[in-house]
């Protein structure tokens, strides 16, 4: 039963600006791993968190760096919960994230559907057993969007965009966005 669903819009530019004013927020957004990417992939990373935020409902006892977007071998990517994060979400019984990123046209995008499984109640083996325990996400899908015009149309409507008319082609290299 889908339980929550988010979803999150980045400007690449303006967030590696804010990036450069304020370089205590790499930190303070991203795990050590996730901190040596690029910025259009940090764009994304931080959109997956504010839309996993989202689906949640809100971000009480949610932590930045107690999620961490993870890739699996095929570059699909997951979310590896931790710490307050990962009890709070077995707490509300959550027993699936589903995570889809993507990035075109200068704008990051994530979407995040949280499931649960009916009215089960959460058990104490989904909570994390100590500080060093992590809970995994549930599998993920990466989506790379095939209708890149679609969504630079999007971006060109959205007040946020930027008045560059050349845009870097679709992410298919399959970077890991």
């Amino acid at each position: 039963m889908i339980v929550g669903i988010g979803v999150d819009l980045v400007d690449i530019a303006r967030f590696e600006r804010t990036l450069e004013r304020t370089p205590r927020l790499l930190e303070r957004l991203f795990s050590p791993a996730e901190q040596t990417r690029s910025p259009r992939s940090l764009a994304a990373r931080y959109a997956a968190k504010e839309a996993l935020i989202k689906a949640l409902g809100g971000s009480d006892g949610v932590h930045w760096t107690e999620i961490e977007i993870t890739p699996e071998a095929s570059g699909r990517p997951w979310f590896t919960l931790s710490g307050s994060t990962a009890a709070v979400i077995a707490d509300r019984g959550i027993t699936g994230l589903h995570l889809s990123m993507s990035h075109d046209a200068g704008f990051a995008t994530a979407f995040v559907v949280a499931e649960a499984a009916g009215d089960a109640a959460p058990t104490a083996e989904a909570k994390p057993s100590g500080p060093g325990e992590t809970l995994r996400g549930a599998r993920a899908d990466r989506i790379v969007s095939s209708d890149s015009e679609g969504l630079a149309d999007a971006a060109a409507d959205s007040p946020l965009a930027d008045t560059a008319p050349d845009s870097p082609p679709a992410d298919t290299a399959g970077d890991g966005v």
